[in-house]
């Protein structure tokens, strides 16, 4: 009988060509798809890693109250790997956060809380630290904890290394808590210190769920500018375009931070004469359909 937990899931998750979007045939555009993981997001790697590091140390047990202030993804990733390690958990998040996304949180036993939606993930985060300094909380901190780059660096980094036979060329990802591009760009230039990494933000006022560019003083704590060699912008209206184009065109179904990224993704692709650019996946796109990412006329 050949079987495994949820948690040994996590990861490999698989790296597939783009058949429609790129023109070029010197030029290779892969999408990592990070919604195969268990929880269904990129996100399951850090916060594994979090929840078993803070385990492992003694700094965490059965009867510490956890804490996290989360857009979505992470929170849901934290809910499933608690709810399997027997851990009280309290999500923070915006109050215009999606119906599914707090649904899944809840069916995964953890308590949410929801602020004001005009303080977005910042008011969230406000909100977590008060709870840790006045009622004793223990925050894993996503934005600060060096486990969460570290999970990439150990996973993500090594596996586009090995699928792409070490022909990677580029690496595009949104950056939220900037844990993923951080920990893969970390393997990826010890590896080939020529390969580019590219990070995306939204343009001034854009709102795209799970990528920020982040006042000074929320800026991640785990962030290093050093190892982003650019950062190209983008748009909401072009992050939902693209997401409905990878849906309808390349049949990957997805959320409007991977929309955002491939569109970045494919800036790189056209101003290159040839290489292999691998551009994050993050999510599923099932957990924004109360959304209007995704618009249908009733039958």
């Amino acid at each position: 009988m050949n079987h495994s937990s949820v948690l040994e899931q996590i990861g490999n998750t698989p790296l597939i060509a783009s058949e429609k979007l790129i023109k070029n045939k010197d030029v290779t555009l892969l999408f990592k798809l990070e919604g195969h993981n268990p929880g269904g997001s990129v996100k399951d790697r850090p916060a594994f890693n979090m929840i078993k590091s803070a385990l492992e140390r003694g700094e965490i047990d059965r009867n510490t109250k956890l804490i996290e202030a989360t857009s979505g993804n992470t929170g849901i990733a934290l809910a499933m790997i608690a709810s399997l390690y027997d851990l009280n958990l309290e999500l923070i998040m915006p109050e215009n956060s999606t119906r599914e996304r707090v649904q899944t949180m809840r069916a995964y036993g953890a308590k949410v809380i929801l602020t004001p939606a005009d303080e977005g993930i910042e008011g969230s985060r406000d909100y977590a630290e008060r709870k840790v300094k006045e009622e004793g909380y223990y925050m894993l901190n996503q934005f600060g904890n060096d486990d969460n780059w570290k999970a990439h660096y150990k996973t993500t980094g090594p596996e586009i290394w090995r699928d792409t036979d070490g022909e990677v060329t580029h690496f595009v990802s949104s950056m939220g808590t900037t844990g993923t591009i951080m920990g893969t760009s970390t393997y990826l230039k010890e590896r080939n210190p020529d390969i580019q990494i590219i990070g995306v933000q939204p343009t001034d006022n854009a709102r795209i769920p799970g990528i920020r560019k982040w006042p000074e003083a929320y800026l991640p704590s785990i962030f290093n500018a050093e190892k982003v060699d650019e950062i190209l912008e983008v748009s909401e209206e072009e992050a939902v375009v693209m997401a409905r184009r990878l849906a309808s065109e390349e049949g990957v179904f997805s959320g409007m931070s991977s929309g955002g990224a491939v569109t970045a993704a494919l800036r790189v692709c056209e101003k290159i004469e040839k290489g292999v650019v691998v551009v994050i996946v993050c999510d599923r796109g099932d957990r924004y359909l109360s959304s209007d990412l995704f618009p249908f006329e009733e039958i």
